[in-house]
């Protein structure tokens, strides 16, 4: 059958040509790479920076606002942990209690279908019996996405029409703003699951009552909660017809300004009203937050856009950036006291898109060198321009045959994924060299008469079994990868798929495309084109022999000098003349080692023949060393000390000797590593403070921290925030830091990874400057060096931020990426690389049992001992208010009246939601501040009993201060 297709694509050439240009055209639809076709519709193949690896999780988000972690984890948690359990599916389910809300994780098998665990959640979350959970508490679902999803990070700042910083925007400003504006705005872009918003106030109506007055008027909260509920309510009556016209009925009521609720009446006393504004005073004021946004040392305003899950991430990414274009120009502005305007701007301080960028240009250039390695290889070796042009042609069309099967099958672009490709390549070309050379030697040794359709159909034929086995072989090899389950498959999985199809696209090409476009580049001597080469070359005896060498000179001149410009080996600084010489010496002397070995091979061969025992000396020899450098000297020869105590011999001296040490020292083994690092760009600081820091504690920490950090000169940004973001996939709490640091590439490049470079006056020796100070672009300059030269690498400036970090009260955090610690995260649920999990009876003991294995880990030589650190489970100070039920019975009161005063007189109680244009705000009762910010004042809140008794709340409690749990 092989050999019949070989034959029908060699008589039919125009379909060879028509099935090249769809596949070409296909491939290009479908590829990755950010390009732009006029003309050609896209339909590209997602891609990412790295495979998602985390868990396959869904999420239950549930609310209880002021209700403390135990109290939290008794009442929702437990109870829908235990009745999610029972899913089909479930792997596991992890959760944990904050102050106030809830979080639960499903984790499902990896077979099963994201959105049909989304729709079984719900199902169970419908059909859970009444008084499992507390009145008026809902349970929701988390977002259509995981964390790995937050691709694009944003604050909303002040600027001018020159994009300079100019502030005049107060952070309930910015809330406002990024809340009822930008957020909708940016959740209407394809793709976008969720727009959270932090940083910032969240304004609302504070009603904070005067018991002193309320007691003079006689007026009780009960009266105060139904006037604010009243002041503000809008009605629909009925239409009505005036002189044959409809006219809709509309009661107006809503809340518009704070004299609106002020003058809200309460009740009538002897004909007098009494007005809110006479028990109480009405503000608008910042709702409590559990989370905040530093920028360089100044309090943000921002948000983070979360990706559908499936979705294309970088064609999201420009879904958005295309909505901000169109939407900032009608962000508000103002104009400032010194004439300036000030319009909100969007600000991004974290987009994957570079790194998206960068990944896909890895790839780029790898596949063009190694095209121009191909050339190289070829031309050197068989000095034949024309195959090396056919065999390179062969590995952009394979590639391109892979991304249409990624796009059929649903495999992602990622680095991982995409290596494979690069992997592959090398097969491909042996295909081509192998069916190349074939064809040109029976080409040459083809007699004038041969036809040369049946030359390369036998030449085609006879080699193409042979490289049809040799890539099955390949393939096969891979299916042990394709059983891979967890994430071992999810990272390993997409690597096998996309090298195998690359391979069965060079198969597609090598034997069907490659014979047929044979008989167009090889002509044979005897043939109507070979004639005329040689007539050519008769008439120019002196070049007869020269020119082929000297053209195919030429060409790898050319090619090695683009190979330079991207390998760069030597170091930009060294200039493109260095570079191409060592290049050129290089790859010169490398091909002129395998000439000459291939012109030794016979010899060799023939004494290899006649000795095979001293042959089979250097194969054992190199196994013996392979195995040495894999698992180490030690457990190579573990079989020795085994066999000499069986004997009965002693085996500690020989361990002991200097030759075993030196062994063990030299061959230790190779390290082992899941996931290599990646160089995001970027670093996610992680350090935390205690436990019972308070959140303008926290946000002052955070803020020092990034002043220090963006001191650095090789920092471009350094964006902290502390606790928690408006969604349910940042369960943070206030203690946990999370610093985005940005920093410079090594060299200055474009937004698409591209080193630039500049003009550099040689005899000055430094770079040319216009008159604004700025860089001046030029193609023949050099690129520049942001870093300074004591920084080598990023674990440098790792480093550097790590001193400049340090910082009393907190502890430091390890080493983490944007991308790397997010899948961290999903997967095992902590914040660090490497991480031990205690289980006890108590919160105490874990705690207790946490600090005793943290010594032990700072013991260990290869920790680092200040980033090891065990979480303060039990840490965060607790007001306890226990309530005398005696005492609260003498005077009549019940428990539901002494813990309403002890909400309102704290953090207050929402009433009612008032309605400005688009704009929602909520409207809160609570006692006035020297009421509730002491604790004296707190133990003389006053509770009327149905008699009229004024009893203070120490008479009806004990108060006291405990250590509680911050999250369970």
């Amino acid at each position: 059958m092989l050999n019949k297709l070989i034959r029908f694509f060699l008589e039919n050439r125009l379909i060879v040509l028509l099935l090249a240009l769809f596949m070409v055209v296909w491939g290009i639809r479908n590829a990755p790479f950010d390009w732009e076709n006029s003309g050609l519709p896209r339909d590209p193949v997602p891609v990412d920076a790295i495979p998602d690896i985390g868990e396959n999780q869904q999420i239950v988000f549930t609310q209880w606002p002021g209700r403390s972690p135990q109290d939290i984890e008794d009442q929702i948690t437990y109870p829908l942990t235990v009745s999610l359990m029972g899913l089909p599916g479930v792997k596991t389910v992890r959760s944990t209690s904050f102050f106030g809300f809830s979080s639960i994780y499903v984790i499902f098998e990896d077979g099963v279908e994201f959105y049909w665990s989304r729709s079984r959640v719900l199902e169970k979350l419908g059909s859970l019996p009444s008084g499992t959970l507390p009145e008026g508490v809902n349970p929701a679902l988390g977002p259509d996405a995981t964390a790995l999803g937050q691709v694009y990070w944003y604050t909303l700042e002040g600027r001018d029409e020159e994009g300079n910083v100019t502030g005049g925007w107060g952070p309930d400003e910015l809330r406002s703003i990024q809340d009822w504006y930008v957020r909708y705005s940016l959740m209407a872009a394809k793709g976008v699951s969720e727009v959270a918003s932090v940083g910032g106030f969240v304004r609302e109506y504070q009603v904070d009552v005067d018991p002193d007055a309320m007691r003079a008027h006689g007026v009780t909260l009960e009266d105060v909660f139904a006037a604010v509920r009243g002041s503000n309510l809008e009605v629909g009556a009925r239409v009505i017809e005036i002189n044959r016209v409809e006219y809709f009925v509309r009661g107006l009521g809503w809340l518009k300004s704070v004299e609106d609720l002020e003058d809200s009446v309460v009740r009538s006393s002897g004909g007098v009203p009494i007005r809110i504004k006479d028990v109480a005073t009405v503000a608008t004021g910042p709702a409590m937050r559990r989370g905040a946004l530093d920028k360089g040392g100044v309090e943000a305003v921002g948000g983070v856009v979360v990706t559908r899950y499936g979705a294309n991430p970088l064609q999201v990414i420009k879904n958005i950036k295309a909505k901000i274009a169109e939407i900032e120009p009608g962000l508000p502005k103002k104009t400032l006291a010194d004439g300036r305007v000030s319009q909100v701007t969007i600000v991004p301080f974290y987009d994957r898109s570079g790194l998206i960028h960068e990944t896909l240009e890895t790839l780029n250039t790898a596949i063009y060198d190694e095209i121009l390695v191909t050339i190289i290889v070829v031309l050197f070796m068989l000095m034949h321009i024309r195959a090396s042009s056919l065999i390179s042609a062969l590995l952009p069309m394979s590639v391109l045959f892979s991304f249409i099967l990624m796009k059929f099958t649903g495999v992602d672009a990622n680095i991982v994924a995409l290596s494979g490709i690069a992997i592959a390549i090398g097969t491909i070309v042996d295909m081509g060299i192998v069916l190349c050379e074939n064809i040109i030697s029976h080409l040459d040794r083809a007699g004038p008469d041969e036809s040369p359709m049946e030359v390369i159909y036998k030449a085609t034929t006879e080699v193409a079994s042979a490289i049809l086995t040799a890539v099955a072989t390949t393939i096969i090899s891979f299916l042990p990868v394709f059983s891979m389950i967890g994430a071992e498959g999810k990272l390993f999985k997409p690597l096998a798929f996309t090298k195998t199809f690359a391979l069965m696209g060079s198969i597609t090409v090598a034997l069907l495309l490659i014979p047929p476009l044979a008989l167009w580049f090889f002509p044979m001597k005897g043939g109507w084109v070979g004639r005329r080469i040689k007539k050519w070359t008769d008439k120019r005896k002196g070049v007869q022999l020269g020119w082929p060498y000297l053209l195919n000179a030429v060409v790898i001149l050319i090619v090695a000098s683009v190979l330079s410009g991207h390998w760069e080996p030597l170091g930009a600084e060294r200039g493109g003349f260095i570079n191409l010489l060592f290049v050129l010496i290089s790859l010169l002397g490398l091909l002129l080692f395998f000439w000459l070995f291939m012109r030794i091979y016979e010899p060799i061969l023939r004494w290899c023949l006649a000795n095979k025992l001293k042959f089979f000396c250097l194969p054992l020899a190199l196994m013996v060393m392979g195995l040495m450098s894999w698992i180490g000297f030690a457990k190579t020869f573990a079989f020795v000390p085994q066999a000499l105590s069986k004997v009965g011999m002693e085996t500690g001296t020989l361990e002991s000797t200097g030759l075993w040490v030196k062994g063990t020292h030299t061959f230790p083994g190779l390290k082992k590593k899941f996931i290599p690092d990646l160089d995001e760009g970027s670093f996610l600081f992680m350090p935390t403070t205690m436990p019972h820091a308070s959140i303008g504690e926290a946000l002052d920490v955070v803020s020092k921290l990034d002043i220090a950090i963006e001191a650095i000169p090789e920092i471009r940004s350094a964006v902290g925030k502390i606790g928690r973001v408006e969604s349910a996939l940042d369960p943070a709490p206030i203690s946990m830091v999370e610093t985005i640091i940005e920093y410079l590439p090594e060299y200055r490049s474009d937004a698409h990874g591209t080193r630039l470079k500049f003009e550099f006056d040689s005899d000055k020796d430094e770079f040319v400057r216009d008159a604004a100070g700025e860089l001046v672009l030029d193609e023949d300059g050099r690129p520049f060096r942001d870093w300074r030269p004591e920084v080598r690498s990023t674990q440098d400036i790792w480093d550097l931020i790590s001193d400049a970090a340090r910082l009393t009260g907190t502890v430091p955090a390890p080493k983490l990426q944007p991308i790397a610690a997010r899948i961290v995260m999903l997967q095992s649920g902590m914040r660090a690389p490497m991480g031990v999990k205690i289980k006890g009876p108590s919160l105490e003991a874990i705690e207790a049992v946490g600090f005793q294995i943290e010594q032990l880990l700072k013991e260990v030589p290869s920790v680092k001992a200040e980033a090891t650190f065990a979480d303060r489970v039990v840490g965060k100070p607790y007001l306890e208010i226990d309530i005398d039920r005696k005492a609260a019975a003498r005077y009549g009161i019940t428990i539901a009246q002494v813990q309403n005063v002890i909400e309102i007189a704290l953090g207050g109680r929402p009433i009612t939601t008032t309605v400005e244009g688009r704009e929602r705000y909520p409207v809160r009762v609570r006692y006035q501040r020297e009421r509730r910010d002491s604790l004296e004042a707190m133990e003389d809140i006053l509770i009327t009993s149905p008699s009229g008794m004024q009893i203070p709340l120490k008479q009806l409690s004990h108060i006291k201060f405990t250590r509680g749990a911050q999250a369970i």
